[in-house]
């Protein structure tokens, strides 16, 4: 299956003229509903432990519900003035805060039903943590480690290591259509060493890039030059100048398995969480191995409980969480919207929560209150309903649709879109 087409299509360099904003555990984001916690999670990887103290600085500093990111990590909303050093005293103690100094540009998605990737995703943790040069990155920076299916590589990162056969790894830079071939135990420090040279390239061009993409044209990495700098480092490394990049679509609920235990992928509806809802969530974790949080705004329970004792499934979809197949809330996603975020012109997860039985589809819709289309899905074709003045404004790839007066009629048509009647442009 070929990859999708790209939701970044940037024909200008970007010149930044401020910094980087981005939230994190330790600088708080002031929004209408009280502050914003933004906790890196990397490759989505938490014990149940670690969830369940997730869950009480929910309750204690915010206001008893948890996020689910587009990069695998977990916000906290509602937050009091001066709840700061409490709150990084508690995910200080679950393990989350193991460099503050880092805390922000910790951004790694990895393959969230593969065990392989988690020795990479520790290890590059584990680097990046070590590095003082990498704090210059901003928050929204981001490696994605794929064990070779390319579910998180379509997901746009800024590095991507891609798993091969025979103990193998690819490194791409950003959208590139070549990558560089290393061995897989070196595949962490390669990752290291595509962010410092994209950290050379933008103080060189003194845009103040954010991502690779942001990179002028004089300034874009090159694989050529990066094979280099690995080989000076004393990794051993080949361009590959073409690839063919696979693509795999992210995991859904598909309900139980036939064996008493297996691996389930949990959707909190909107990917929002009550603390009691996330404490169910950890406490089947419990009787399995963690929780990965992915990108999609879901979770997997490795080798979780099926049936007997703990009946895995029961227990979440008791909790209002959903565990089979065939949900339309599968593919439908949100921004905050109001009254979290000042500058939303609608209730998105009102109206989304009004119109998913009435409006479903094939394509994915995503709600969004704003110009800025926050947490939109990438690495595929989507239906932007967009918040405005004078109601929602539909469209697919790029094209505005006409405007019909039922919303859920019109939204039906567009998630029925075919493919061949979308423009190449995406948004």
């Amino acid at each position: 299956m070929p990859q999708p087409p790209s939701a970044v299509s940037r024909d200008e360099p970007v010149i930044r003229d401020r910094g980087d904003a981005c939230p994190g555990a330790l600088r708080l984001h002031a929004a209408d509903d009280g502050h914003l916690a933004r906790v890196r999670i990397p490759g989505g990887a938490l014990t149940a432990h670690q969830a369940s103290l997730l869950a009480s600085a929910a309750d204690r500093f915010g206001d008893g519900h948890l996020e689910l990111t587009s990069r695998g990590n977990v916000q906290l909303r509602g937050l009091a003035d001066g709840c700061g050093a409490g709150l990084a005293a508690l995910l200080d103690a679950a393990g989350l805060l193991p460099a503050p100094g880092h805390e922000r540009v910790r951004n790694i998605v990895a393959t969230p039903t593969s065990q392989d990737v988690l020795p990479w995703v520790r290890e590059l943790d584990r680097l990046l943590c070590a590095n003082a040069r990498v704090t210059a990155l901003s928050g929204r920076f981001l490696f994605a480690l794929d064990d070779g299916r390319g579910d998180v590589a379509a997901l746009e990162p800024d590095v991507t290591v891609l798993g091969r056969p025979g103990d193998r790894a690819l490194v791409r830079l950003g959208a590139a259509a070549g990558a560089v071939a290393v061995a897989a135990l070196d595949a962490p420090r390669a990752a290291l060493l595509a962010a410092e040279y994209f950290l050379d390239a933008a103080d060189a061009a003194g845009t103040r890039a954010w991502r690779v993409a942001e990179l002028p044209a004089g300034h874009a990495l090159d694989d050529a030059e990066f094979t280099a700098r690995l080989t000076a480092a004393g990794i051993d490394a080949a361009r590959v100048p073409e690839v063919a990049w696979p693509y795999a679509a992210p995991p859904r609920p598909w309900g139980r398995g036939p064996g008493p235990r297996g691996d389930l992928c949990v959707l909190p509806p909107l990917g929002r969480m009550t603390t009691g809802q996330w404490r169910v969530l950890a406490e089947v974790a419990g009787h399995g191995d963690g929780l990965r949080i992915t990108p999609w705004r879901t979770v997997v329970l490795p080798d979780a409980p099926l049936r007997g004792p703990v009946d895995g499934p029961a227990l979440l979809e008791e909790a209002g969480l959903v565990v089979a197949a065939g949900n339309p809330w599968q593919s439908v996603t949100a921004c905050t919207g109001r009254p979290g975020c000042a500058k939303s012109l609608a209730d998105v997860r009102a109206d989304a929560r009004a119109l998913v039985e009435r409006a479903r589809g094939p394509l994915p819709v995503h709600w969004s209150g704003c110009e800025r289309r926050c947490g939109h899905p990438r690495g595929t074709q989507w239906v932007d309903a967009l918040a405005t003045e004078d109601g929602y404004r539909l469209s697919v790839g790029g094209r505005t649709l006409p405007h019909r007066p039922d919303l859920a009629a019109a939204l039906t048509a567009a998630r029925e879109t075919t493919a061949s009647s979308q423009s190449p442009k995406t948004q």
